[in-house]
């Protein structure tokens, strides 16, 4: 019996058909393997804008601009840019009244500084009566906070009423007084004298 001899192969199997969007037999096709899921999520992740030098510096630039637009806004007392601890009506008050007196606190730090240029001056007694003279130069500082307070306490008191006082405003106050006016943040804003009413 006479075999017929076979169909040669199509010339669509040859090249890799497609069927079904799978390549069937053949070289052709997408040349790699397909992505895993994990693969393709952490391709949707990748940041839209490549992360060069100049993004780098950009971000950079704004985020220090952003810093010193808050910081002046901090020193002018902005409610925007006030940290919790000096929000509120009543701390204002307080600031201003700290701000309108002199205080001896103020003088603390250039004491300081001159008891330690006395150390070194080679006299016993001169170091002992600087380091005595501050000693009691702080007494007098430790009064001058504790009459600010209740002063600071007692105005309060009159013009927001004596149930809604709030909790450490003294102490807010007093450790005011302790520090330089140019120091202070925020910067006072209000002149020698001039008392809040």
């Amino acid at each position: 019996m006479a075999r017929t001899p076979s169909a040669p192969a199509s010339d669509g199997a040859s090249d890799g058909t497609v069927l079904n969007g799978e390549s069937v037999g053949g070289t052709s096709g997408k040349g790699r393997p397909t992505p895993t899921r994990a693969e393709r999520e952490a391709a949707r992740r990748r940041p839209l804008v490549a992360d060069t030098k100049e993004a780098k510096a950009r971000a950079r630039a704004e985020l220090a601009t952003q810093r010193e637009k808050a910081r002046q806004g901090m020193a002018a007392g902005d409610p925007k840019y006030l940290p919790p601890r000096d929000q509120g009506p009543q701390r204002k008050f307080a600031r201003d009244f700290v701000d309108a007196g002199w205080h001896l606190g103020e003088a603390v730090m250039p004491a300081m500084v001159i008891v330690i240029v006395a150390t070194f001056i080679p006299s016993a007694m001169i170091q002992y009566w600087a380091f005595i003279g501050l000693w009691i130069f702080i007494l007098f500082v430790i009064a001058d906070m504790i009459v600010t307070s209740i002063r600071v306490k007692r105005a309060a008191r009159a013009k927001f009423g004596a149930d809604r006082l709030e909790k450490g405003l003294g102490w807010y106050s007093a450790m005011r007084t302790i520090q330089m006016r140019f120091m202070r943040l925020p910067k006072a804003q209000v002149a020698r004298g001039q008392h809040p009413s």
